[in-house]
């Protein structure tokens, strides 16, 4: 087989244990708690249904966007999930993740290698207008899967109102809609006692 060819697959076959990668959210309908490869699933769709909310739509590449929410958590598979709300884990979440993806991507021919770390680089730095928006769009789907839920992740931790937003500022800077979206899922989830 060409070499290549070879890489790729052993990419390929390497992040299918990302399936297995167990995050602290629970299913919309609290059967169990979801593994990040449904999690990256999900906010792929989302990105693309949200798409018409964005702010900003010229300045944008929603196949660049697809592109990084795609790879973003691949590194969890070397790295674990780190709770949004687990300020200890967050102290060098970018050290271990960056370490992750180096060891992950270099598995793919040197093109494909650099061209997924740069990705998953862009998504972490949350500057560009596309990183902003995916960021936007991850972030959001937690908080929708809370509301709608149980919002069990979010009781064992004890989660307040204040944490969520303190937490997730960074939604200010995406779309107005997915900022709006947020204080209404907040207070669903506050008459449903899903936070603290």
């Amino acid at each position: 087989m060409e070499e290549r060819l070879q890489q790729q697959i052993n990419f390929i076959l390497e992040t299918d244990k990302l399936k297995n990668v167990i995050r602290r959210n629970f299913l919309s309908d609290d059967s169990r708690r979801e593994n990040t490869a449904e999690h990256s699933w999900h906010s792929i769709l989302l990105a693309q249904i949200f798409f018409e909310y964005a702010d900003n739509k010229s300045e944008l590449d929603l196949l660049h966007i697809i592109k990084m929410i795609t790879v973003h958590d691949l590194v969890e598979i070397y790295a674990g999930d780190t709770f949004i709300f687990d300020e200890t884990g967050y102290e060098d979440k970018f050290e271990r993740e960056d370490a992750a993806a180096k060891k992950l991507f270099s598995l793919l021919p040197d093109n494909q290698s650099e061209e997924y770390y740069a990705l998953w680089l862009e998504f972490e730095r949350e500057e560009t207008p596309d990183a902003i928006y995916a960021c936007s769009i991850d972030k959001i789907m937690p908080v929708m899967l809370n509301t709608y839920s149980n919002g069990t992740s979010w009781r064992e931790a004890e989660i307040t109102s204040e944490q969520v937003f303190r937490t997730l500022k960074v939604l200010e800077k995406g779309p107005a809609t997915v900022w709006s979206l947020l204080h209404q899922l907040v207070e669903i989830s506050e008459k449903k006692q899903n936070l603290m």
